[in-house]
């Protein structure tokens, strides 16, 4: 898969574990590493990132660029409901960035955008989280009928075989992965395969992005270390869009 420059934009920091996919988030073995609580939702230095601007006056995050919202906590977490209107007006000044969110919390969605979100604003994206066949179930038939310009889904780290039923075209992509860390739950590359070949039916365009830690392969279960998943990932040649 091949993106624009890109940025990580965190205006807010911590999360509250909601489904199966978040028993090992990465956000809090990082801060718990530190000594540092990782439910409690707070508002970081980066909160304005996209309207700062350098000596020239230009903003810093150049036109252009693809800026992944809040990958240290959820958008639409409860707890940050009082500061979202605040991103969202500095998203409506830039329209000239790709905003892609991520999310586990879609049935959140329509309490939590603003009212001039109409049909959907051109420039956000939203991925769908949906992890196993569980949340597939529960998530998808709420996210495909929403009002969004550009829809994905994402299920990572993938938990077991998904049947997605009803996936259709206007899915923009899929993007599977396994889990990461030192207390990974097994990804088959069985399951992979059947979500690409249902992307393939459905005309949706599929991406292996990583194996994660643990890789189970024709039988054999492979041990693969961080630096390594993405290229393994790569390597399998199995995306459907380059």
């Amino acid at each position: 898969m091949h993106w624009p420059d890109t940025v990580v934009w965190n205006p807010w920091h911590g999360c509250h574990k909601y489904s199966e996919g978040c028993a090992h988030c990465y956000m809090y073995r990082r801060d718990e590493s530190v000594g540092q609580d990782p439910t409690v939702v707070r508002r970081t230095r980066d909160f304005d990132k996209i309207l700062r601007r350098d000596r020239d006056g230009d903003f810093k995050v150049k036109p252009g660029t693809l800026v992944y919202l809040c990958m240290t906590s959820d958008f639409f977490v409860e707890d940050a409901d009082a500061w979202r209107p605040e991103i969202w007006e500095m998203i409506r000044r830039r329209p000239d960035l790709d905003i892609m969110i991520i999310t586990k919390r879609i049935l959140r969605f329509s309490d939590c955008v603003p009212a001039d979100w109409g049909t959907g604003w051109p420039q956000v994206a939203v991925t769908c989280t949906v992890e196993n066949q569980r949340q597939y179930n529960v998530r998808y038939p709420v996210f495909r009928d929403l009002p969004i310009a550009h829809k994905w889904l994402t299920s990572e780290p993938l938990l077991g075989p998904v049947t997605m039923t009803g996936l259709n075209a206007g899915i923009e992509g899929l993007v599977v992965g396994g889990e990461s860390g030192t207390r990974a739950r097994l990804c088959r590359y069985d399951w992979v395969l059947d979500l690409r070949r249902q992307c393939v039916v459905a005309g949706v365009p599929f991406y292996f992005k990583q194996t994660g830690a643990r890789f189970e392969k024709d039988g054999r279960i492979y041990r693969i270390p961080r630096r390594l998943q993405h290229e393994q990932a790569r390597k399998a040649g199995i995306d459907t869009e380059k």
